[in-house]
């Protein structure tokens, strides 16, 4: 049937056709985005600090004060002098009082006490502000698609990390030992830095959409994301060797630099048997692997330093030019904590250094794979 023409004066009709709607990918995943990012940043905060209080706990040789490992009931300090006369006793026990504290007063036991009490109830709240923000937005289902299994994990890791706290803690409490192994501290600080990782980068996502995110991608430099990524990895294995040298008192043995008792080498490196026992607890040998891999670290910075010069995005360059200026100050650090003995203040801001730069490392890694939008002019 042949439509009837139209008069070019004649009025549209108010039907028109539905116009398509744009923003899928959001529109199915979009969730609480910006809530749950608030309470990842509380998180990464409490996180920061957990790592701050176990670092001085460990400095303070605090450590292995409480004997026992009571997930409920140990939320409640001592109460009265027969609770702290109790706690005093257990402590007693171990051979950490036995050979080094010996003669101690009840009031320097406090003192130690409450440092590993308070990081431990540190770990608690952790545990129960994550229970509480994630079953919160697990029942309202205002998790966004994708995320109930990344933000499950954090939980996970977060239980493991507990377990190996007291894993950790029970191997100061055998016979012969004075302080904890040092490869399970190694192991206990690795697994926070994982998660203060698998924070920071859950932040960095969820501050763009996706639809943004999977534009950005497309802009991504392939070979800086992987240069990146491969210093971000070295930064790890040098913080596991930092926590060697932290778990032996290893900084204090050689307190010069460049040399080690006058040469290059540290004198008698390898008399424990078996050998590989000399890589965990010689002095002197755990700091120079330690020194060795911070000088490779360092260069390897600058070679994605200078890669990254050549990125076309601004954001990017100054990300690693953060990185690079932390990396330069962490060993300018490491450099006096060595030559100062290892004092507490310099060793913790030593360690503190270190969390800024792995938060950098990452960052500078995120913009690599999702680089922020510009002007052509930058």
């Amino acid at each position: 049937m042949a439509t009837k023409p139209r008069s070019i004066f004649e009025e549209v009709s108010d039907t028109q056709k539905p116009v398509a709607t744009t923003g899928a990918i959001d529109a199915k995943s979009r969730g609480a985005r910006g809530g749950i990012r608030i309470w990842l940043m509380i998180l990464f905060a409490m996180v920061v600090v957990m790592i701050t209080v176990g670092g001085l706990t460990r400095l303070t040789d605090s450590g292995l004060s409480i004997t026992e490992w009571a997930p409920l009931s140990g939320s409640v300090p001592p109460l009265n002098a027969a609770d702290w006369d109790a706690e005093f006793e257990a402590y007693k026990q171990i051979p950490e009082y036995i050979e080094q504290n010996q003669g101690m007063s009840l009031a320097e036991f406090k003192v130690i006490y409450w440092w590993e009490w308070g990081h431990r109830q540190l770990g608690r709240m952790i545990g129960l502000v994550w229970a509480l923000g994630f079953f919160g937005f697990l029942v309202a289902r205002k998790i966004p698609t994708g995320w109930t299994g990344r933000l499950l994990l954090l939980g996970g890791l977060g239980g493991l990390q507990g377990a190996i706290g007291w894993w950790m803690v029970h191997s100061g409490l055998q016979d012969g030992m004075l302080d904890v192994a040092s490869y399970r501290l190694a192991t206990h600080l690795g697994l926070a830095f994982v998660i203060l990782g698998f924070i920071a980068w859950y932040v960095f996502l969820l501050g763009r959409r996706e639809a943004d995110l999977m534009q950005a991608r497309r802009a991504g430099e392939a070979k800086l994301f992987s240069l990146s990524t491969g210093l971000l990895h070295f930064a790890f294995l040098q913080i596991l060797l930092g926590a060697l040298v932290a778990g032996i008192d290893a900084g204090r043995a050689f307190p010069t630099w460049p040399s080690m008792g006058g040469g290059f080498f540290p004198p008698d490196p390898f008399q424990l048997t078996p050998v590989w026992r000399n890589f965990f607890e010689d002095a002197g040998l755990v700091q120079f692997v330690h020194r060795m891999s911070g000088y490779l670290l360092f260069l390897f910075g600058i070679i994605v330093w200078r890669r990254a010069r050549s990125s076309p995005n601004i954001q990017t360059r100054f990300a690693f030019n953060v990185v690079l200026a932390l990396m330069t100050l962490q060993m300018l650090i490491g450099i006096a904590t060595v030559l100062y003995s290892a004092p507490v203040h310099i060793a913790i801001v030593h360690q503190f250094t270190a969390i800024l730069l792995w938060v950098a490392l990452l960052r500078g890694r995120y913009l690599a794979r999702y680089p922020l939008a510009q002007s052509v002019r930058g």
